[in-house]
């Protein structure tokens, strides 16, 4: 057996160790939910005329929203654009069947937005990157009621 770092792989070793982890996810774990049930999505904010000013990636599985980025440029905050990306987000993840949130701030980014929509420290990894701060958060998402 050779150990061996690449930067890199060919897709089809990184295949293998994935679908290595997931066939032993489920053995240990039955009803885990399949791979296949995971959700990729994007939500835009756009002008008038198409061009994006922000935006939410977020990816959906074992029950929990996983809200990986969110910008907004400069001409599109401080007018809850922001908010209600987060909550489509949220709307649509509820609607899909997942129940938790989940997202990582750093400290100059947006820990205190993020608490105003709900969202509980769950961790903060100090000095990442190095000087600052990465926080863990969590929501636990309820139906939302028109």
């Amino acid at each position: 057996m050779n150990i061996e770092l690449s930067t890199s792989p060919l897709p089809e070793d990184e295949n293998t160790i994935s679908q290595g982890l997931v066939n032993f996810n489920h053995e240990t774990i039955r009803d885990l939910e399949p791979a296949e049930a995971m959700i990729k999505f994007s939500i835009f904010l756009r002008d008038g005329d198409g061009k994006v000013l922000g935006g939410l990636r977020a990816i959906c599985f074992w029950n929990t929203l996983h809200i990986e980025l969110l910008w907004l440029s400069v001409e599109a905050r401080g007018q809850g654009k922001g908010t209600a990306m987060v909550e489509l987000a949220e709307q649509y993840a509820v609607e899909n069947g997942f129940e938790l949130a989940l997202l990582e701030s750093t400290s100059w980014q947006a820990r205190s937005f993020y608490e105003k929509l709900g969202y509980n420290l769950m961790a903060t990894l100090p000095d990442y990157p190095k000087g600052q701060s990465c926080h863990f958060m969590t929501k636990k998402l309820l139906p939302h009621t028109k």
